[in-house]
């Protein structure tokens, strides 16, 4: 804004014409008395300040309704009402936002968008705020939170942007091009050069984008390639503002005099249909902003810097009555800004101070507003912590307030009885063994008892009826081991806790059929929606099994093999590490980069042929070869990950696990290689350096021997002497905890100031370590502790010192056991977000390690994760990954399932013939929407045959349970005029051998899976997943019998609330389950499943069920009623012995009549 050509006597201007309705201001609010404004020393800026009671607002006449203080002295650079909720923004020239909420202005948030320069623009997104500063472009949640920031050169001067749509930007500053910014990938896609140079503000209509410049010029361009169509010269000077509204175009600003620049009292107005100027309109003020307000006519608010508004027909005649003044407290208006609604006008000023004219009392911003998210009351709560995990904690720590009334807990003794918990019996081999020394016994372990390792008793269910819960009480979910090839469990988990990986994986969708990123993503989808419940890797364990490369490692186990535990799991989990991170990188490499990345200053997320996974993982690096004879070659490589490499002496020294990591690192070799200059294979020495450092530092620790585990050992020990060195005096072997210490127990930090021996012991592996590359591309490598973190400051930026500091998240271990091979679990710290999402009810909001084997979760001491006896707990893969890591990426998911994979696709078989058909898919009209109705059903085969034996007594102990595999999936419409035809009815090809067809029970017949013969529309497993994924995803409620199992086969995890199984809603407790075929028989009179059975069939049924239940419970507000019908179901049921009668039999209890009680009909039955 140019201020050069006021004229100083309009301060001395008439008050607004408008005497009743000018405003009083509060005290605070006088320029005299804003020196004595005492501010709360915590920063707390003033409150909104009201309008006495004496002023009305007159419906229709704008009049000051409130003002505020936005910061006291400091000028008002830019006011922005938000689109998307009723608040109001404010930018300050110290780079200072705030946001008031309401037409009362209540403060909503306040925070610093920029340490030096002046806040130029804001605009409001759907999930946060766009500010704009002078060279950087911040993003940021209402509430403060940055969610990305663009750093812009530092010779650019930005003045203003546009926003085209949702996802695209326009920049522009006082240098000769305009900036288009993707807010998705957060990078610039497009530099449009300018003629004219200092676009400070811009317009968009349907027709053009509207550019002002500095030079007084108003230029037209072409909405697709920007360029210039048409261009006015406005004004001489200067130009000070526009507007569009229509076919008009409205401009005010300066002209060159003699002495200078002078504000212009005519406005500029162009035709855009003729394209020239029409009569300019005078006016009776300085015009320094304005606005068209179309409410009932073209108005133009036209406002002046000392604070004279007036409105004004932009082809008529400008009337001084119509001339209203607003009382800044400073001496000039610096901002102005008309809301949605245009009920509502917004003035900035001078002094900080903030203005806000309505037309009537209750006014809103926009036509139709969101509600508006508060943060919840502080709670300040003077009890300290306490962890219910301590079996010893002081249960009187919690203060009881005194009754006299009787305790709950305070039961009669008659009504109760002591029952002691009795110890479990000694295993009679450690009696048998046992030595006694005194009253001490002594005896090896027989090692009868395995340490967090569960056994899966199956019942005749199988795992239907197995208790999960009580081996993981958090809200994560754990996975399944008794698929084939479910070693690598743990290492799922591992990824999934990778916020970054997390989140990219999940936008990740392909065509191929078996990739692995789209499995993964699936898996980690029905990991984010479960709520304790295990799930099972089959579907990505499929496709795991179907690439080529993995057969070739080896990483594929027969049963035996796995069932026996030949195979050693420890080299197979870190081969199975550099496979998945290779073929992640693969499957993703070929497809656009994840709009993720936020970088900084404009540099690109990645090279073309690059990667998320190659990004996040990839480490480059410089080979160099050095022949004796002096030529040296030099290339380019990456990794994805670092093998340890441990050193060959044996003298037992203290080797920091630093050290060993920058010798694997900087690795240095002597080998034969090929030297051009010799031609022929010489001694060389191989070096290699590091160019890049990746964010996540993923290491293979290669214990494989006795030699590596003895090194271990070894630096554990000489690690152990040490911190009983530096913490002597401060430890004590048996411990006693004040009441003091149960608060810090109970903190983030997870553990005590001074380590217990305990912790100490076993431990070489550091928390924390200190990375910087060099000038010469050497890496320091170091350990980095608390106390480094005290002298240094939290993290050590990484701008100024080049310094990268990296936590330890996760550790693979292998637990060793002779007998079976052992088996791999996971040591992983688990972040904030993922405890914010899963709402743990313990309140746990920090970082927190948790051990994590197959099904069982339980969280445990960070001390635990580094712990490494080698005896029987081996070290396999360590994740490092760099501090503030999740800071650099766009952690939104966005669901890259769409509606088109309803639509009709074509059958992998080759004799299918329309003709064979047997449903109509979706039209585009026909698309569900949240809470319809749709009947499912699926049939199955077996893969794997179920593994049992007879006990002594007779019974079936079931050892492994049969492996089953989705062969058809039927969905049909739940209503509309379709109600019952199936629109998707798809067989599912598969590659793997296929034991038992049950076709008695599936009606799936050999042939019908293979594309060659079958005549069925066959497809495959993934696209079919997609549409139930779709379904599930869009809120549709599934309608079905057993759908719990269909669900658990198909590998898909469904919220209960859009289940409606039949097998539940006719069912009382503790009572047998009821088949579908005796449910339509009984209910409906149909006879279904005679033969065999046909899915379409079983889901119309179960639909006819659904509507049968909503009529006998009259939409479930009868229950006792419809309690009645179930004991009649019940007792016809065993009088029949649960078999429906032949069709010359007895008829069903639907032919009799109903009394709405159930009991007519049944006693003759």
């Amino acid at each position: 804004m140019n201020f050069e050509g006021l004229d100083p006597g309009l301060a001395e201007y008439a008050p607004a014409m408008h005497s009743a309705l000018d405003p009083v201001l509060d005290a605070h609010l006088n320029p005299s008395l804003l020196q004595n404004v005492e501010l709360d020393p915590e920063g707390v800026a003033l409150e909104a300040l009201p309008v006495q009671e004496s002023v009305h607002i007159m419906e229709g006449v704008y009049s000051e309704l409130h003002s505020v203080v936005a910061e006291v002295g400091v000028p008002v650079s830019v006011s922005h009402f938000d689109l998307h909720e009723e608040m109001l923004w404010v930018g300050s020239h110290g780079g200072h936002a705030t946001s008031f909420f309401g037409p009362t202005l209540e403060r909503y948030s306040s925070f610093q968008v920029n340490g030096s320069d002046d806040i130029r623009q804001i605009q409001s997104l759907e999930n946060g705020i766009l500010f704009l500063t002078k060279n950087n472009l911040k993003y940021m949640a209402r509430g403060g939170l940055i969610i990305f920031d663009y750093l812009l050169d530092e010779s650019e001067d930005m003045h203003s942007l546009l926003l085209t749509d949702s996802s695209t930007l326009l920049i522009g500053g006082l240098q000769n091009h305009i900036l288009e910014i993707d807010l998705n990938t957060v990078q610039e896609t497009q530099k449009y050069a300018v003629e004219t140079p200092g676009v400070t503000i811009m317009r968009q209509t349907n027709r053009f984008f509207f550019c002002g410049h500095t030079s007084g010029k108003v230029s037209l361009r072409d909405l697709r390639t920007f360029k210039v169509e048409h261009e006015f010269d406005a004004f001489s000077g200067s130009l000070s503002d526009f507007d569009v509204h229509g076919n008009l175009l409205a401009t005010c600003g300066f002209s060159s005099r003699l002495t200078g620049l002078a504000c212009d009292r005519f406005l500029k107005v162009y035709d855009l249909r003729m394209m020239r100027a029409i009569t300019p309109l005078q006016v009776h003020v300085d015009p320094a902003f304005l606005r068209f307000i179309p409410t009932y006519t073209s108005r133009l608010a036209i406002i002046s810097q000392s604070g004279q508004c007036q409105f004004c027909e932009p082809t008529g005649l400008a009337n001084p009555a119509d001339i209203f003044h607003v009382n800044p407290v400073g001496p000039l208006l610096m901002t102005f800004d008309v809301s949605a609604s245009k009920q509502a006008l917004a003035f900035g000023d001078s002094e900080g101070c903030v203005h806000l004219w309505t037309d009537s009392p209750e006014p809103s911003f926009n036509p139709y507003s969101r509600e508006t998210e508060f943060a919840l009351p502080c709670l300040v709560d003077s009890l300290p912590p306490l962890d219910w995990s301590q079996d010893l904690l002081p249960l009187s720590l919690i203060p009881v307030p005194l009754t006299a009334d009787t305790l709950l807990s305070d039961w009669p003794a008659a009504n109760s009885a002591p029952a002691p918990r009795r110890a479990p019996p000694v295993d009679a081999e450690i009696l048998r063994t046992m030595k006694k020394v005194g009253f001490i016994g002594y005896a090896p372990n027989p090692r009868t008892r395995l340490r967090n390792q569960v056994t899966i008793k199956y019942s005749k269910l199988g795992l239907e009826d197995f208790d999960f819960k009580h081996y993981n009480k958090t809200l994560f979910a754990g996975l399944e081991p008794h698929i084939p090839n479910a070693y690598c469990n743990c290492m799922i988990q591992v990824l999934y806790f990778l916020e970054p990986v997390r989140c990219l994986i999940q936008n990740h969708l392909c065509q191929k059929e078996f990739c692995l990123a789209c499995e993964l993503g699936f898996l980690f989808h029905m990991l984010d929606l479960s709520r304790g419940d295990p799930c099972q890797g089959s579907n990505f364990l499929r496709a795991f099994r179907t690439i080529p490369e993995a057969s070739a490692l080896g990483l594929i186990l027969a049963d035996s093999d796995e069932a026996s535990g030949k195979g050693n799991l420890a080299r197979l989990i870190q081969r199975w590490n550099r496979f998945i991170l290779t073929q992640l990188h693969q499957d993703l490499q070929e497809l656009e980069v994840p709009q993720a990345y936020r970088g900084a200053g404009g540099s690109s997320f990645c090279s073309s042929g690059d990667s998320v996974i190659g990004q996040l993982f990839s480490c480059e690096m410089e080979n160099c070869s050095l022949c004796r004879c002096g030529s040296e070659t030099v290339r380019a490589s990456s990794t994805l990950l670092f093998t340890l490499s441990y050193p060959e002496d044996k003298t037992g020294k203290n080797c920091d696990f630093a050290q060993v990591l920058k010798r694997s690192i900087c690795l240095e070799q002597n080998t034969q290689a090929w030297c051009d200059n010799c031609e022929k294979y010489q001694p060389t020495i191989q070096t290699r350096n590091i160019r890049h450092l990746p964010d996540i530092l993923v290491i293979n620790c290669e214990v494989n021997s006795l030699k590596e585990a003895d090194f271990w050992r070894m630096q554990a020990e000489v690690a152990f002497k040490m911190a009983i060195k530096k913490h002597s005096g401060e430890i004590s072997k048996n411990k006693e905890f004040a009441l003091a210490d149960w608060k810090e127990l109970g903190s983030p930090e997870g553990m005590l100031m001074c380590p217990s021996i305990e912790e100490l012991k076993n431990v070489w592996l550091p928390f924390s370590i200190q990375m910087k590359m060099t000038k010469n591309k050497g890496l320091d490598v170091c350990n980095w502790t608390d106390g480094d973190e005290m002298q240094w400051g939290p993290a050590r930026a990484e701008e100024e010192h080049g310094v990268y500091v990296y936590d330890l998240m996760a550790t693979v271990v292998h637990i060793l056991d002779s007998r079976t091979g052992g088996s791999l679990v996971a040591h992983i710290k688990v972040g904030e977000t993922y405890h914010q999402r899963k709402e743990v009810s313990e309140g746990v909001t920090h970082q927190q390690w948790y051990l994590f084997n197959d099904f069982l979760i339980e969280p445990i001491d960070k001390h635990e994760a580094v712990q490494f006896d080698m005896n029987w707990k081996v070290p396999a893969i360590l994740y490092y990954i760099k501090r503030n890591l999740n800071s650099k990426y766009n952690l939104n998911i966005k669901n890259p399932i769409e509606a088109n994979v309803l639509l009709a696709e074509a059958s992998l078989a080759r004799k299918q013939r329309k003709t064979h058909t047997t449903f109509i898919p979706l039209m585009l009209n026909e698309m569900p929407q949240v809470g319809d109705l749709v009947g499912l059903d699926a049939e199955f085969v077996t893969l794997n045959e179920e593994e049992a034996e007879l006990r002594s007594d007779g019974t079936k102990s079931t050892i492994k349970p049969s492996q089953m595999s989705v062969a058809r999936i039927t969905c049909v419409r739940g209503q509309g005029p379709n109600e019952g035809i199936p629109f998707i009815d798809d067989y599912i090809s598969t590659q793997e051998q296929v034991v038992d067809y049950l076709t008695q029970y599936s009606g799936i017949k050999p042939g019908d899976l293979d594309a060659k013969i079958s005549s069925k529309h066959l497809t495959t497993l993934k696209s079919t997943y997609l549409k139930l994924r779709f379904l599930i995803d869009i809120g549709v409620k599934f309608v079905g019998h057993g759908l719990q199992k269909d669900f658990r086969v198909i590998n898909l995890m469904v919220p209960k609330d859009q289940v409606l199984d039949t097998v539940y809603l006719f069912h009382m407790p503790r009572k047998r389950m009821i088949s579908l075929r005796f449910l339509a028989w009984y209910f409906l009179d149909l006879k279904i499943q005679g033969e065999t059975h046909d899915s379409i069939e079983d889901a119309r049924t179960a639909l006819q069920l659904y509507r049968k239940y909503l009529e006998l419970s009259k939409n479930g507000t009868e229950p006792e009623s419809f309690h009645k019908v179930l004991k009649g179901l019940y007792e016809k049921g065993r009088k029949m012995d649960w078999k429906v009668p032949e069709p010359e039999g007895q008829t069903s209890p639907k032919s009799k009549a109903w009394d709405g009680t159930g009991e007519t009909g049944l006693g003759g039955l």
